[in-house]
């Protein structure tokens, strides 16, 4: 008979502590697919005596991590402490070269020490799992590492933030600000006290560079990817995206170019047609698109804790079956650097939101800024307040307009709008949204 895989976890918050209860009642499911045994025999976590509703009677309770980590009787070491540094870090890197396999959840730390962790798990010959990291339980890893090993990919993005595409879709469905809603997200749970992480867009870019190393073998480099987040987003915009047939969504896009990958995370526009113009509240959705087959969407619960227990809980399975895949699908010797790309060069449609001063000439002046870059409109829409009837005081209002582009380059969009506000013909910021196309 098969010794059980003797498992080790780190951190027992809400994810942690649904580990060790699927593990106890799953047991004979596991066991079954696994071919072998799963038992948690210690744990550690900052608080020994909180009630977290688990058993944990016969559970060795290690003093740290570290000695966590290090335990001679632990095969399988699993952290569920989060942060990019320690003790996560040096946990998981002490448990890796002592030939153990790891499994965990932390995006910060694979986006940051990714490499280093691969190689550890490489030289050492245990299995680095982290299918969690990503969409929760999503099967985004395995599926970009095992199940597509053989199809070149060409693009993939995805809504990874569950925080964001809930105050989008709020936003859009109610007619509600963008602070409205985020106080709402913060009483609901949805949202952390200091929401900038989420909402500046940091943490849709550190699972994006993850999907990407694995997706076109290059090294993980959250330093790669180019950075925006919701919080200009304004109702106005997202009523002009439905009557223009679109949707407004923060997305992580990694895609191959002839210049290289190019990553990035924004609002964007999608045809209200697409699989992931479908997705609303807290989920999240990866599309990947691959070379002879159809696009790919893949949609579920993008955190949670019973949602990521799940996925932990898939890894230790993998584990305990003797798979052992290289973690970013390639030895790390194959993989190759990548450099942020200047957004300047991407290239694509635009949805341009103008406030323009209604005066003779100003139409002329903007229309003819956008030429002189070799912008051509796919269409344009002329809101006037109050249904084109003149003020009461008899002072021009301004009227906003919006346009929609053909596909262009970023540069081109950027000098032609500060040419427009050189011109004094428009009042405020321009608003530009890319559009991703399906």
């Amino acid at each position: 008979m098969v010794a059980p895989l003797k498992v080790g976890i780190a951190g027992l918050g809400t994810v942690g502590a649904e580990v060790v209860r699927l593990i106890e009642t799953q047991a004979r499911v596991l066991a079954g697919r696994s071919g072998r045994g799963i038992r948690v025999v210690a744990v550690t976590a900052r608080s020994k005596s909180k009630k977290r509703g688990i058993d944990l009677r016969g559970v060795e309770w290690a003093k740290d991590p570290m000695a966590l980590a290090t335990h001679p009787e632990v095969d399988c070491f699993v952290e569920l402490m989060g942060g990019a540094g320690d003790p996560a870090l040096s946990a998981v890197d002490a448990a890796l070269g002592a030939g153990k396999s790891v499994v965990t959840a932390n995006k910060a730390l694979l986006a940051k020490h990714g490499l280093k962790l691969a190689k550890a798990a490489e030289k050492h010959g245990g299995a680095l799992n982290f299918e969690a990291a990503v969409g929760a339980a999503i099967p985004v890893i395995k599926t970009l590492r095992e199940g597509l090993a053989g199809t070149g990919i060409n693009r993939v993005y995805g809504i990874l933030n569950g925080t964001c595409n809930y105050i989008l879709t709020r936003m859009e469905q109610e007619g509600l600000s963008f602070t409205e809603c985020l106080k709402d997200a913060q009483r609901l749970g949805y949202a952390e006290a200091d929401p900038s992480f989420d909402v500046d867009g940091h943490d849709t870019a550190q699972k994006l560079a993850i999907l990407a190393s694995l997706a076109f073998g290059t090294k993980v480099a959250q330093s790669a990817v180019y950075v925006e987040g919701i919080s200009s987003i304004a109702p106005e915009d997202l009523r002009a995206a439905a009557d223009l047939g679109y949707r407004v969504k923060l997305l992580g896009v990694a895609v191959r170019t002839a210049k290289g990958i190019e990553q990035r995370v924004h609002p964007t526009m999608v045809p209200k047609s697409s699989s992931i113009a479908q997705v609303m509240g807290v989920t999240n959705a990866v599309t990947i698109d691959g070379e002879g087959i159809p696009p790919i969407t893949l949609v579920g619960p993008g955190a949670g804790g019973a949602a990521t227990a799940s996925a932990v809980v898939a890894d230790i399975a993998d584990v305990a079956r003797g798979i052992r895949a290289n973690p970013f699908g390639r030895p790390i010797g194959q993989l190759r650097d990548t450099k942020k790309a200047p957004m300047e060069r991407h290239e694509g449609g635009y949805y341009i939101r103008l406030l323009a001063r209604d005066f003779p000439g100003t139409a002329a002046a903007i229309a003819t800024r956008l030429a002189e870059q070799k912008i051509s409109i796919e269409s344009i829409v002329q809101r006037h307040p109050n249904g084109g009837a003149a003020p009461a005081d008899g002072k021009a209002v301004p009227v906003p307009v919006i346009l929609i582009t053909y596909a262009t380059h970023e540069d081109a969009v950027r000098r032609a709008l500060a040419a427009v506000q050189k011109d004094k013909v428009i009042s405020g910021r321009p608003q530009v949204i890319r559009i991703e196309k399906n």
